[in-house]
């Protein structure tokens, strides 16, 4: 087949596949798309806020006692009273 007579086949091919990805990108998927690039993705899950939150509370509380456990420790083993 010449370069000639492909040409028409090719630009056919190029149209169509145009097509289907614009089509592709005006439903769902392209608003989806439009959204993320916009910097907007959908809204955080209420229930995994919750989680998240208490998580951090948690961990601020285990912060704190090793932060109290690092203090005792160059103590030598000392109990709080200072006695041995």
């Amino acid at each position: 087949m010449t370069p000639e007579a492909m040409a028409p086949f090719l630009l056919g091919v190029i149209i169509v596949l145009v097509s289907g990805v614009a089509v592709v990108l005006r439903g769902p998927l392209g608003k989806a798309l439009a959204r993320r690039l916009e910097g907007r993705g959908s809204e955080p899950d209420p229930a995994l806020l919750d989680e998240v939150e208490g998580l951090r509370t948690r961990l601020t509380e285990v912060e704190e006692r090793l932060d109290f456990a690092e203090r005792l420790l160059p103590r030598g083993g000392q109990s709080i009273g200072g006695e041995r």
